[in-house]
């Protein structure tokens, strides 16, 4: 069998001995001059090393001893060798020194305290590209830590009782309306930790999309791709755009990593004068979704119709998230642009109509979405509601329900359930958490961040990863300036009376935490807001063991 990645370095094998020749007396020469210092480093550190390697022994023999699966796919591989590695690297740093336990020299954060900074590796002060340049991000102990990477770092895990002294007059706080529900759950063991009324089902807002990301990657797998293609009808010469439900196919100039559609009519221009077409049918199916394309919530700039064809998410002032007009047919406005783009290499359509492709259109070119995995991060970290939609339609289609709001509202639940998750009091209408009809617990929110998290379940950890960072990206980023800033990674929810948040803190202890926060009835939006974030700061904060 021939390895086609080879052939290069067969190709470069001349040049490598060439280059090799040439060092070789350089290096003969470095290494005499450097093993003096070699032997002394390797007799200062060999009481360390050996202390270390008997620290480690245990944990390598357990890894030994975990048993392949049948079948797992390569970014599985990658990710499984990549996480024991960091947790053995963890584990030796801490026991060799000098690194305390968030990684960061000891030198450095002593500079850093010298130079009166309230947290984080200070490099010299500020870099001048700026009027006023940010303070370091606070420090925050090592998430490979609280997941078990160097245990006799870690504390035992907070008690309900001291949880509850710290949290229960913060979620008092009137500010947070007339009912709230709350949970904090050990992500290490899946103990619960604390709640408050947290089986009691409240609106959600935009932490469903958590349930959606689940979903998602559970029915479809993290490396999933949603196709957008072009297929000629070879009888009628009838060009039909295909909708794959790609929210994030866009016509810009600059893809960035997502499916071009300017991509697609030029490979789509090539394909038909190779055969000799200049002049087409344009058409459009839209046919993999169902039911009606509008929200229940009506007409909205917080999102699209859904349709399983459009580009940009409809969006006509040129945004990339967040609120914004939105085009009335998605799918005729983006097939107008891809007639456009094939008039550029010298096709010419006919103005674009709705069609169905047959079995027997053939495929002229076609373009991938970013894996599923992207697209959740995405989702997740800008709240993003067109995204999140057509995840949930998608997961019908996988699900094999109808792929409308019901349809995607069912399929979410039946992925859920599959996961052993507790749906008590749970109900879902849509993908987003637009509709105020959607109910959801603490205890589901925390039990979903702990199921993502579980090392059996790699497929969803993009729903912990997409999670915004206190402070610096997505829904966050200008939150927590003075608090958590960059410690706590949570999910926003808000909706007229109705503020949610859910996420992961590394406590002062070094254990994992997830948590979730409901509250309903609240007056003002932003005092809220702020309730919420000096709760879920004081959790990060808090040394209860």
């Amino acid at each position: 069998m021939v390895v086609p990645e080879l052939r290069p370095w067969r190709a470069a094998r001349p040049h490598a001995t060439r280059v090799a020749n040439a060092v070789r007396p350089r290096l003969a020469r470095a290494a005499g001059a450097v093993r003096p210092g070699l032997t002394r480093a390797t007799d200062a550190v060999q009481p360390y090393l050996v202390r270390t390697v008997a620290a480690v022994k245990p944990q390598v023999t357990r890894l030994a001893r975990i048993p392949r699966p049948k079948a797992v796919r390569t970014w599985q591989y990658t990710a499984g060798a990549a996480t024991a590695g960091l947790a053995l690297a963890a584990t030796v740093a801490t026991a060799a020194g000098p690194w305390d336990s968030s990684g960061q020299r000891t030198a450095e954060r002593d500079r850093a305290v010298a130079l009166e900074r309230t947290g984080g590796t200070d490099h010299g002060g500020d870099s001048g590209s700026t009027a006023a340049g940010p303070g370091p991000a606070p420090s925050a102990p090592s998430v490979l830590t609280a997941l078990g990477g160097a245990a006799n770092t870690v504390k035992s895990a907070p008690t309900g009782q001291a949880l509850a002294a710290v949290l229960g007059p913060l979620l008092g706080n009137t500010a947070l309306g007339t009912r709230h529900t709350a949970a904090v759950v050990d992500v290490a063991t899946g103990k619960r930790l604390y709640g408050a009324g947290a089986g009691t089902a409240l609106t959600p807002a935009s932490t469903t999309k958590i349930a959606t990301a689940v979903a998602a990657l559970s029915a479809l797998g993290a490396d999933h791709r949603l196709v957008t293609r072009a297929a000629l009808e070879a009888d009628t010469k009838e060009l039909v755009l295909v909708g794959g439900g790609d929210p994030t196919l866009t016509a810009r100039a600059d893809a960035q990593g997502w499916a071009s559609l300017r991509e697609l009519a030029e490979e789509t221009a090539t394909a038909l004068k190779k055969r000799g077409i200049k002049t087409v049918t344009l058409s459009y199916d839209k046919t993999l979704y169902a039911g009606s394309e509008i929200h229940p919530i009506g007409v909205n700039d917080n999102l699209a119709p859904v349709s399983a064809l459009m580009v940009d998410e409809a969006r006509t002032d040129g945004t990339a998230s967040g609120p914004a007009p939105r085009t009335t047919d998605p799918a005729a406005d983006a097939t107008r642009t891809f007639a456009r783009f094939l008039s550029e290499h010298g096709i010419r359509t006919t103005s674009p109509g709705p069609s169905k492709a047959t079995g027997r259109a053939e495929n002229l070119a076609e373009v991938l979405s970013p894996p599923l995995s992207a697209l959740v991060e995405r989702m997740l970290t800008n709240s993003d509601n067109d995204i999140a939609e057509a995840l949930a339609r998608q997961t019908a289609v996988a699900d094999r329900q109808r792929a409308d709001f019901a349809g995607g509202g069912k399929a979410i639940r039946a992925q859920l359930k599959k996961l052993g998750l507790p749906l008590a009091g749970a109900d879902f209408h849509d993908g987003s958490g637009l509709d105020r009809d959607d109910r959801l617990t603490a205890n589901l929110l925390t039990s979903l961040l702990v199921k993502a998290g579980d090392p059996a379940h790699p497929e969803l950890r993009p729903a912990l990863t997409g999670l915004p960072v206190a402070g610096f990206t997505g829904t966050l980023t200008s939150r927590y300036t003075d608090g958590a800033a960059g410690v706590v990674r949570a999910k926003t929810g808000t909706l007229t009376g109705v503020n949610t948040l859910a996420g992961t803190v590394v406590d002062q202890d070094g254990r994992l935490l997830a948590f979730a926060f409901l509250t309903s009835d609240t007056t003002d939006p932003r005092a809220a807001q702020n309730a919420l974030d000096r709760t879920a700061s004081a959790l990060a904060a808090c040394g209860c063991g």
